[in-house]
């Protein structure tokens, strides 16, 4: 493991340092630095797909040799921008310290990146013998921008290139504590993406004579506050009912975090003692309303023509674009609604992947062998990946990884897009070892099925 390891550190570190972040623009992401680092380190071109220059996605595939189901394991390699006044150690540096790799990419999804390349190595260079079936490693550029540039631009022009029945992707969360021991999630169904674009129109004039006039930022600013102060629809899946089941709470709690009546009490009296728990129960029990964006206005001394904010909404399996339209206009009210423009930036539907199979035998082999237990369960990520498109075209998608008790689910979920990520240089060698357990196992099930 400790060789595995620290070739999975130092991959992940030049991931870090490459600095590929996605500013949703065209441009940005610039993902042919770390196409080039992943060259380096397999020996070999893959197959490079570049819709725009500089954004490259790679493709390596290990014919199998058999006509057995293919897996593939799917990373992207763009990253969210990061201020580094917020962090306790530069976020592009890749800083190793008490046993931790600090940077932009560590949990989202860097880590992974590394850890399934050092697992694939083996039978690209051909150290280990082939699956029955082949297996693929897909590089993806732009997936923290909708995948546009990537991995749904591949599949809408390149189909062949990443043809298969089973992806493993993000996003692998730490165990949760229980009265029998850990219990491991493996992520199975993902919200869906419904963003919003709100826009407001005023009249111009002089800021010295508002009386009367139509203001932009102010209707702006009324349905901002009408979305954040607004309580969301509750939708309780099946997949929030694994993971209560998971916790092994007394009846009473159970009962009361799956009524869809009493949940907002209990995920109220959650957040008095575990305050990330409580965001991550409130995002998998509610349609999310997210205001994030916001422009308007041309000059301090003009009434506001024009205003408009982009809102991150994501909805639960269960819920969909309706859920949506209904709760905005119930919300903003018909006055306030009818005087917006609505301008939907993404549509995606909720989406899961069922909880059988070569692949989901495969997963609790290798945490059987890693972590010395099977106990795992059906989780759902309140966030959007890759796996949607490949879903949507009925592939079996998980994600799944393995760490050390150094970080809990809470603060891990936290660190998303957030300030001071990292993670345990341990933790990276659990998921290697994870990885090459569960990519053998595959292709003994996957013979079996």
């Amino acid at each position: 493991m400790a060789v595995v390891k620290s070739e999975a550190v130092d991959l992940l570190v030049s991931l870090i340092r490459n600095e590929c972040v996605n500013d949703g623009t065209d441009e940005g992401g610039q993902e042919h630095r770390s196409v080039a680092t992943l060259q380096s380190f397999f020996g070999v071109e893959g197959q490079v797909f570049e819709p725009h220059p500089g954004r490259q996605s790679v493709v390596f595939r290990v014919p199998g040799s058999g006509a057995a189901p293919t897996l593939a394991l799917m990373t992207h390699l763009d990253v969210v921008p990061a201020n580094a006044d917020g962090w306790e150690h530069d976020p592009f540096v890749g800083k190793r310290t008490d046993g931790f790799i600090w940077g932009r990419g560590t949990v989202d999804m860097l880590n992974m990146a590394a850890a399934m390349a050092t697992a694939f190595r083996p039978y690209l260079s051909g150290e280990l013998p082939p699956l029955p079936g082949d297996l693929i490693y897909l590089a993806t550029a732009d997936e923290e921008a909708g995948g546009f540039l990537g991995a749904k631009w591949i599949l809408d022009n390149h189909p062949d290139a990443v043809d298969c029945q089973y992806l493993l992707t993000e996003v692998g969360y730490p165990p949760i504590p229980t009265s029998t021991g850990p219990a491991y999630p493996v992520s199975v169904a993902e919200k869906g993406p419904y963003w919003r674009r709100l826009t407001a129109r005023g009249v111009p004039g002089h800021g010295s004579q508002p009386y009367g006039k139509e203001n932009a930022v102010i209707d702006l600013g009324l349905a901002i506050a009408r979305l954040a102060e607004a309580p969301t629809p509750v939708e309780i899946t099946s997949e929030w009912r694994s993971i209560v089941e998971a916790l092994g709470l007394d009846d009473e709690a159970a009962a009361s975090l799956l009524d869809p009546d009493e949940i907002d009490g209990a995920i109220e009296a959650l957040a008095a003692v575990d305050p990330l728990m409580a965001r991550l129960a409130h995002a998998l029990t509610h349609l999310t309303v997210s205001p994030n964006l916001v422009e308007g206005g041309i000059k301090a001394n003009m009434i506001a023509e024009s205003g408009a904010v982009e809102v991150d909404i994501r909805a639960l399996p269960g819920q969909d674009e309706t859920t949506v339209e209904d709760h905005l206009r119930k919300v903003l009210g018909s006055d306030l609604y009818d005087r917006l423009e609505v301008e939907p930036i993404m549509d995606y539907p909720a989406g899961s992947s069922p909880t059988a199979g070569p692949l989901w035998e495969a997963v609790g082999d290798g945490f059987e062998e890693v972590a010395g237990t099977r106990h795992r369960f059906a989780n759902l990520i309140s966030g959007t990946t890759d796996a949607r498109f490949f879903r949507s075209k009925g592939v079996v998608a998980y994600g799944a990884a393995v760490f050390d008790d150094r970080i809990g689910p809470g603060e891990f979920g936290a660190m998303f897009h957030g300030h001071n990520e990292r993670i345990s240089e341990d933790s990276i060698g659990l998921t290697c070892d994870f990885l090459a357990t569960t990519i053998s196992r595959f292709g003994v099930h996957s013979v079996e099925e």
